[in-house]
């Protein structure tokens, strides 16, 4: 298989180098030159009656189509972390809410969110890369609050890897901020930033296409990679989990092959929709890819008006935070696929310029065949998660909350009537808080003077939600409490200077 950029390309790459350099030219991305199709005798080859073939099976089948450049015992190393790192033998649990409507839940991996799916084969993969090549790499990640941790976690300590990861100080749960600041791989610096993801994942754009930058990592051998959805390293391992939720339904004979399902994404930076939209263009009957969104609802408005519009927008804290993106930078790929080079090149540069960009009636037609979208406020999730608990006994986070409630919301509009996967992104104990709010109805109105006063910390909320609804917390989550914090927050305009000196030791 051979990448191309999405803002043209001086020539085509391998997936070896695409995930070793992800920068694509003129501040491009890269994508698959072509993509494989798959069909339902593809889907009969993985259709398992009695549900026993493993997670493993069916990723490595969709990556057999993707022709990749990697050796099969690489392939098999890195696809065995699902095997040893997830807490249960599915991997993807597809889980039955109530007639109709399923959770595919994501985050049973070691940092408890959705992150985990890509990242875990990915560092193994990346990492075995350089040392095979004998080549230093720094990997840079900008979080909103999951792909950090994912990124610590996984390259922790390896070979030949050195990690920047670059989070919004104010800007993510208490537990998210702890995995990353308690992390103790002399391989890995973590910097908060005082700015929110979109100025982090800014400066990791600015960085790949920084030549000063790269040259005084040459000077200390020393090359460049990402370890974000700009790198499609990322999203080849997040069409998967589409493909085995689909086998899932048929296994259980919820549907019938061939029969179409909708899928509901709680989106920020539309990998995870990407990747849905991906696995239909290569046949998996999928009808539409519903975006879910926060109040930060930019790709709300992108779906439903065609319009995606930064112009005067401030981005707004919620308690789903790792949602808290304006900035969508998988978006760019599905404009490359449904418009080609020349319109995708006109929109993203109009977007980095004036902020802004409009589509054509015709090319906003051609978003709404495959999209459809919603958003929810941090009151309406709450009420979810109340909800739920008890009526349906399902515990859910506030990102998969905002799922649920475009699902309620569409199916009464009558724009869903299918079958529903509803991925849910990340284990509730990542937003204990936002869960023991929503339970007990105090109000959490972060604007109010006396909010402080009202704040119950992590570790708190989350022994309350245990003996309240007889969860447990895993080991990893509890660890983290008891763990020696090792934080360093600086401005914006500092981040380029402190990974310097982070490469230099």
């Amino acid at each position: 298989m051979k990448f191309i950029g999405t803002r043209g390309t001086h020539k085509e790459k391998t997936f070896s180098e695409v995930i070793l350099d992800p920068a694509a030219p003129n501040g491009g991305l890269y994508v698959p030159k072509k993509f494989p199709k798959i069909n339902e005798k593809w889907l009969l080859k993985y259709y398992d009656v009695m549900g026993e073939r493993p997670y493993t099976h069916i990723a490595r089948g969709i990556l057999k189509l993707f022709k990749i450049d990697i050796d099969e015992k690489l392939i098999e190393k890195a696809l065995f972390t699902y095997l040893k790192n997830f807490d249960t033998q599915e991997v993807v649990p597809v889980v039955r809410i109530k007639e109709g409507l399923f959770a595919g839940e994501l985050w049973h991996g070691p940092t408890r969110a959705f992150k985990d799916m890509a990242l875990q084969p990915f560092g193994v993969i990346l990492s075995k890369l350089a040392q095979e090549r004998d080549e230093n790499y720094l990997i840079l990640a900008a979080t909103s609050g999951d792909t950090g941790p994912a990124t610590l976690k996984t390259f922790e300590n390896r070979e030949n890897i050195k990690v920047v990861c670059i989070y919004p100080h104010e800007g993510t749960s208490e537990v998210q901020k702890l995995q990353m600041v308690t992390t103790d791989a002399k391989n890995e610096k973590v910097l908060g930033i005082r700015g929110n993801f979109d100025d982090a994942q800014s400066a990791l754009k600015n960085l790949l296409k920084d030549e000063d930058f790269r040259k005084i990592l040459k000077e200390n051998e020393i090359k460049l990679s990402a370890a974000n959805s700009v790198n499609f390293g990322r999203i080849i391992f997040q069409t998967v989990y589409h493909f085995w939720a689909y086998l899932k339904l048929l296994e259980r004979l919820e549907i019938e092959m061939g029969e179409k399902i909708d899928v509901i994404i709680p989106s920020g930076n539309f990998g995870n929709a990407l990747g849905a939209y991906y696995a239909k263009k290569m046949g998996l009957p999928i009808d539409k890819i519903v975006i879910a969104s926060n109040k930060n609802n930019v790709l709300y408005e992108f779906v439903t008006y065609g319009k995606y519009d930064l112009r005067d927008k401030n981005l707004i804290k919620t308690i789903s935070p790792a949602m808290d993106i304006l900035k969508s930078s998988n978006v760019e790929r599905l404009l490359f696929d449904k418009f080609g080079e020349n319109r995708c090149r006109e929109l993203m540069e109009n977007l980095e310029n004036h902020g802004y960009f409009e589509l054509k009636p015709e090319e906003h037609e051609k978003i709404k065949e495959d999209f459809i979208a919603d958003f929810a406020t941090d009151g309406e999730c709450e009420e979810i998660i109340k909800r739920y608990v008890n009526e349906y006994n399902y515990l859910m986070d506030p990102h998969t909350a905002t799922a649920i409630k475009a699902y309620e919301y569409l199916s009464e509009k009558g724009q869903l009537d299918k079958k529903v996967v509803a991925y849910s992104t990340a284990e509730w104990t990542k937003f204990a808080p936002s869960i023991y709010y929503a339970l007990t109805n105090e109000d959490l109105d972060r604007e109010i003077a006396e909010v402080e006063e009202k704040t119950i910390s992590d570790k708190d909320a989350i022994a309350y939600i245990e003996a309240t609804l007889d969860e447990k917390a895993p080991e990893m989550i509890r660890e983290l409490f008891e763990k020696e914090i090792n934080e360093t927050v600086i401005n914006k305009d500092e981040i380029k200077d402190e990974i310097i000196k982070f490469i230099a030791k």
